[in-house]
């Protein structure tokens, strides 16, 4: 992987190199960083996790996944769909979300525009645009939802959802009548919460919970399950990185800790620049190779 493609000496009187952008083009991104579906395959499960799904496959119940930020929530998601072969509908929780946006779109603007040119061949149905509950339930083969970061929405929108969660249905915008899944059972549901606010009792109650504890085991599990991504650091140099992520985690200070997702991107940026094992083990903290990958609070990089 190119990593000086940026040269800080360069003005404008010596003049930038001719092949410049040839180079950036030509920068190879590790695909299991930058994408969900290339890092599905390596996902490690804990023996927690593992139970944690099948309970909810059991009794066909939502999975609710909490924990710290960079823990691997949202990739459970992903590693179903890889596991069994299915296809995933994915919804991003905003502050502004409500239940209805997860299940269409209502493009009304289109539609007042339709109406005002007296356009006769167009119904309201025909500026619905379904999306990501609703594509699920058009699936006639089995099929993961994925709700991301649902402690991000009005307190509103997961009591919204309770029907959903529970009876597998919700009543057409437009028509009388209940969309119901078009396969025999119904998808998969990952929830996915950062715990910034508590979820309410009753939306809990239609859950299986699970919070993805980070600990020493999960790490080294998921360092080794991607090492193809750091190929320059051998597995004593990756130790220990390891053990100084743990010296940064174990800082009462910090305010925002390093987690999963910022570690495995540290040891790839460490090997892309070759750093050996002893620059890393003699390092003081606040001198680690590339802290930023790790420290992402200015005000915790002061307090280091």
């Amino acid at each position: 992987m190119a990593f000086n493609l940026i040269d800080r000496h360069v003005s404008e009187e010596n003049h930038r190199p001719a092949e410049a952008g040839q180079q950036l083009a030509a920068r190879m991104l590790p695909a299991a960083v930058t994408e969900f579906s290339a890092s599905a395959p390596k996902y490690q499960l804990n023996e927690a996790l593992e139970t944690a799904l099948n309970m909810a496959l059991c009794v066909g119940a939502p999975l609710l996944l909490t924990g710290e930020p960079g823990t691997g929530k949202t990739q459970v998601a992903w590693y179903l769909k890889w596991y069994f072969n299915i296809n995933l509908y994915g919804y991003q929780v905003r502050s502004t979300s409500t239940a209805d946006d997860m299940k269409y779109d209502f493009d009304a603007i289109g539609y007042l525009r339709a109406a005002q040119s007296q356009d006769k061949t167009k119904s309201r149905g025909d500026f619905l645009d379904k999306k990501a509950l609703w594509q699920a339930y058009d699936d006639s083969m089995e099929s993961v939802v994925l709700i991301d970061e649902i402690d991000k929405a009005p307190r509103d929108f997961p009591n919204d959802l309770l029907q959903e969660l529970d009876k597998h249905c919700f009543k057409h915008p437009f028509e009388d009548h209940m969309i119901k899944p078009t396969c025999t059972r119904p998808p998969i549901v990952i929830i996915t919460s950062n715990g910034e606010r508590r979820l309410p009792d009753a939306f809990l109650r239609r859950c299986i919970a699970h919070y993805i504890e980070l600990d020493e085991g999960l790490i080294k599990a998921a360092v080794r399950a991607r090492a193809g991504d750091f190929p320059r650091l051998d597995e004593s140099t990756q130790d220990v990185a390891m053990s100084r992520f743990w010296d940064l985690r174990d800082r009462e200070m910090l305010r925002k800790k390093p987690s999963t997702a910022e570690l495995l991107m540290w040891l790839t940026i460490l090997s892309a620049k070759r750093v050996d094992r002893e620059t890393l083990r003699t390092a003081k903290l606040n001198q680690l190779p590339y802290l930023s990958a790790l420290i992402k609070d200015h005000d915790d990089m002061k307090r280091l």
